[in-house]
């Protein structure tokens, strides 16, 4: 079957701005153009591409044709660039992270990728024991994960271990833990926790205590605010190492049980395409995890 690529890009645009009118602002076209370029592609597969929500997001069928059309783009635009002639054009590469290594190491190998070349990244945050399924959706290319497995289609290096340690203000232990930390005090302590994904306290408190406890929970869902949440005395929270050097040689924050880390191994998972752009950025990537993160 043959696809017609300006239809093909209308529809991978609507699927990375959300919308049909931000898709039409993009391509220089009116709404109405995107909207029958999508509406021909697909009567022309047979099936409904794209559900027309806020955001627009792929239906079944659409997640595989939408990552036809990002490696389409991308082998498009790695020919070009080896052909020369002209001004390159930027390769985007959307890529999955978790929270925590954007706030910490990630950035460093963003730039070192984008150094002399012409990328620009669409980066999507969303917890490593996660952020496999955004591969599996086609909606990124590549992905910071926990997951070893490599998704269909994929290849995966490991990068290292990103070690978190249970952490709060010297004043909080002792408001909460003067006693020691059992099942009893965990129970009671407010616990801060980033998103409803994040299982990290969770995996903590099954360590120490063998059980499953409901303590109060404060949702708080930026890495920089949840260490000065903790810092503030809030509650008691999993903080990567990289992050909270200095807090722990200041004594800002102290271990709620010192040499009780959880250690989260770490995966580059990304696209089987020998692409220059996906290359620089699994160099940088692999580069810069070797100096951040510890090895298993």
């Amino acid at each position: 079957m043959q696809l017609d690529s300006a239809q093909l890009n209308a529809f991978a645009t609507v699927i990375d701005e959300g919308s049909f009118e931000r898709a039409a602002a993009v391509l220089h076209v009116t709404r109405s153009a995107v909207s029958q370029r999508v509406k021909l592609l697909e009567e022309r597969v047979g099936q409904v591409l794209v559900r027309r929500a806020t955001p627009c997001t792929p239906t079944d069928a659409g997640q595989a044709l939408y990552r036809h059309a990002r490696e389409v783009a991308l082998s498009e635009a790695d020919a070009l660039a080896t052909i020369g002639g002209g001004q390159r054009s930027a390769t985007r590469l959307a890529i999955g992270v978790n929270a925590d290594s954007l706030a910490t190491w990630f950035p460093a190998a963003m730039a070192q990728a984008a150094e002399g070349q012409p990328i620009t990244f669409d980066i999507h945050v969303e917890d490593q024991d996660h952020s496999a399924n955004l591969l599996r959706e086609g909606r990124v290319m590549a992905a910071v994960t926990a997951d070893p497995q490599p998704v269909q289609g994929c290849k995966v290096l490991p990068l290292g271990t990103l070690r978190y340690r249970a952490l709060a203000s010297p004043a909080f232990v002792q408001r909460h833990f003067a006693t020691g930390v059992t099942a009893a005090t965990l129970a009671l302590a407010p616990m801060l926790v980033f998103n409803r994904k994040d299982a990290l306290q969770e995996r903590f408190v099954r360590r120490i205590t063998r059980r499953a406890l409901t303590p109060p929970v404060h949702w708080l869902p930026e890495a920089h605010a949840f260490v000065k949440a903790t810092e503030a005395g809030l509650g008691w929270g999993m903080t990567p190492d990289p992050m909270v050097d200095s807090h722990l040689r200041a004594g800002t924050l102290v271990e709620l049980i010192p040499g009780k880390p959880v250690d989260v191994a770490l995966y580059w998972q990304y696209w089987r395409l020998n692409v220059q752009a996906l290359a620089h950025m699994t160099a940088a990537v692999q580069a810069q995890a070797r100096s951040a993160l510890p090895a298993r």
